[in-house]
């Protein structure tokens, strides 16, 4: 297979996204969907990132890793603390590595922010600058797109990436935070006005009928115990402690410490698990609703994963 160059430059939009809560089945469905449209798999998953956190974060097995590539999965040690930034940076940087290899980009995982940062940036930045919007305009209009997406691209390579040449207004706003602050669009991290349709781009999340996604998940954390949660929680602090403030975020390790210092029996614990994942999940799908960019997959039955991520495949045709 012929490579593409590694300078084309890459667009967040060019991406596939698949998202959707805990145990909604997107690690097998992300692997079908992968095979099916040649890419790589970008984790969307800000616990996927720490290295000894497999049990309680369900990370990808080895061997389902060896099935398609995945990628920003054991980055971090558990005592680092981790950001949006840092993550954008690590996506911007894998996404172009395997669009160099001629693959497509698949971003799977269930953290909603991190999507929405991918699609649109966070919040607002400085005020605008009339004279110098009229400018770059005029600019635009006498040179063409490309070369401000050309200076763009030096100052500010993350929103670049993010933001499509013929998007006029957005490359303005990200030329015009950078002249107005020194720093690039992306160190700030702004929510544009508007939104991308969801013809635009290629992203889905995966629904359940509540009832449903709860008795899946409850299935998922009597698992994970039955995998060795306690005892990779144990490991991790013998390795690791103190873990940071944002590996500890990941639901279900304060819980297993907690255990292990006696100040919580087991099956307290894993009841505080599961509803704590249940709390987080419907945070999940609230977040997955109010982007307009992303398509809705509901599930029912039996997950065939094939052919769901054949639907998928099918939804993103039309």
């Amino acid at each position: 297979m012929t490579n593409l160059s590694t300078d084309k430059e890459f667009s967040f939009l060019d991406a596939w996204f698949l998202s959707g809560a805990t145990a909604s089945g997107k690690t097998r469905i992300g692997l079908c969907l992968a095979k099916k449209i040649n890419a790589e798999i970008i984790a969307l998953d800000s616990m996927s990132l720490y290295r000894d956190m497999d049990i309680g974060t369900a990370k990808p097995t080895r061997a389902e890793q060896a099935v398609v590539p995945h990628h920003l999965i054991d980055v971090l040690d558990p005592t680092e603390n981790s950001s949006i930034s840092h993550y954008l940076q690590l996506a911007a940087q894998a996404a172009q590595e395997i669009q160099g290899r001629g693959k497509q980009v698949l971003f799977v995982g269930g953290t909603p922010l991190y999507l929405k940062a991918l699609l649109r940036g966070l919040s607002e930045g400085p005020a605008p600058d009339p004279a110098y919007r009229h400018a770059l305009e005029e600019e635009a209009a006498k040179v063409g797109n490309a070369a401000l997406h050309a200076r763009l691209k030096q100052v500010d390579p993350l929103a670049a990436a993010r933001i499509h040449e013929n998007d006029t207004r957005r490359m303005i706003r990200a030329l015009e935070v950078h002249r107005a602050t020194g720093q690039p669009m992306s160190h700030y991290q702004f929510e544009f006005e508007d939104h991308v349709s969801p013809d635009q781009c290629k992203s889905f999340w995966l629904s359940w009928d509540r009832p449903v996604l709860h008795d899946r998940i409850n299935a998922r954390v009597e698992a994970m115990f039955e995998m060795g949660l306690v005892e990779e929680v144990q490991q991790l602090l013998d390795k690791h402690s103190p873990l940071s403030t944002t590996a500890l975020q990941a639901v279900g390790y304060q819980e297993v410490i907690d255990y292990l210092a006696g100040n919580r029996e087991l099956e307290a614990a894993k009841d505080r698990v599961k509803a704590r994942t249940r709390q987080f999940a419907k945070r999940q799908c609230t977040w997955f609703r109010s982007l307009e960019e992303c398509r809705e997959v509901p599930l029912v039955g039996e997950l065939d994963a094939e052919a769901v991520a054949q639907q998928i495949v099918d939804m993103a045709g039309d």
